[in-house]
């Protein structure tokens, strides 16, 4: 099952995309639940799946506009390092244990919306990453069992504002409207391994980075056990799982995003994140 949280007109929603169309679960629910992470709080994406099961889309794809999918986290965790080709092309150590950073939730856009570019700064890079939705509430998981806190998975763009990164990770990864999630989650039936997917992200066009997410240093589970024994999960929470080699800071001459870019994020499974890029 492929979910999507979106906007009709000046209402959000989130239903079940099937082909070019989406499923309004809000309106088959009755109302019970007006965002995705209400519904994963109630474990109720087994009531999502039978209410718009048969059933015919409510609007084209084409006619709605993508938020974040979920669009309003209580946590957003990332993962620095995590790919050994984007370590060897940073010159970084492997950390002893995942290297953690957060986001916050007014930095993320969804499919189709517009990545910003500060005006601060010319230096805005991009990352593709692989990110998790959690499904259940935990605390100090077990990695043999972290795979049951899973609801899904999705695409991310981890934008960095590489000059004030620098100095400051907080700072240059949290610049509104840099990164972006989509364009949808990819529940776990749909993907019963993570190991087993290919990520490719492209600019205009041009292949920047690709790698089997078999490559991750700290695998899936190895990564919310981590996070989960300093902070409690929460449904809905995000946990991106860091970026293979390719960004734009390590080529020569470097790659920056600019206005009138478009990034692509595509992951096997789950489909292609886009966004165009624009000034502030």
């Amino acid at each position: 099952m492929k979910l999507a949280s979106y906007m009709v007109g000046a209402t959000s929603t989130f239903g079940v995309v099937m082909g070019d169309g989406v499923i309004d679960a809000t309106r088959r629910l009755g109302g019970r639940f007006s965002a995705l992470r209400q519904a994963l709080a109630a474990d109720a994406l087994g009531d999502v799946r039978r209410v718009t099961a048969g059933q015919a889309p409510d609007h084209k794809l084409s006619d709605v506009k993508f938020l974040p999918v979920v669009p309003d986290p209580q946590r957003i965790v990332c993962v620095g390092i995590n790919y050994r080709s984007h370590a060897e092309e940073t010159g970084r150590d492997i950390s002893p244990a995942p290297s953690v950073f957060l986001r916050l939730a007014d930095t993320l856009v969804g499919h189709g919306g517009a990545l910003v570019r500060p005006k601060v700064s010319d230096k805005f890079d991009f990352e593709g990453e692989l990110a998790v939705i959690i499904g259940r509430p935990g605390r100090h998981v077990a990695p043999a069992d972290a795979l049951k806190y899973v609801a899904g998975y999705t695409c991310f763009v981890d934008g960095s504002v590489r000059d004030y990164q620098k100095f400051s990770v907080t700072a240059g990864k949290n610049f509104p409207a840099t990164g972006a999630l989509g364009p949808v989650l990819a529940t776990t039936d749909d993907i019963p391994d993570p190991t087993k997917l290919t990520l490719v992200t492209r600019l205009n066009g041009a292949e920047m980075q690709r790698s089997g997410t078999d490559m991750l240093i700290y695998l899936i589970p190895q990564v919310i056990a981590f996070v989960s024994d300093f902070t409690h999960l929460a449904p809905g929470d995000i946990i991106a799982t860091g970026t293979p080699a390719g960004v734009g800071h390590r080529r020569t001459p470097p790659v920056w995003m600019k206005p009138g870019d478009v990034l692509e994020v595509e992951i096997s499974g789950i489909g292609t994140l886009r966004n165009p890029v624009v000034d502030e």
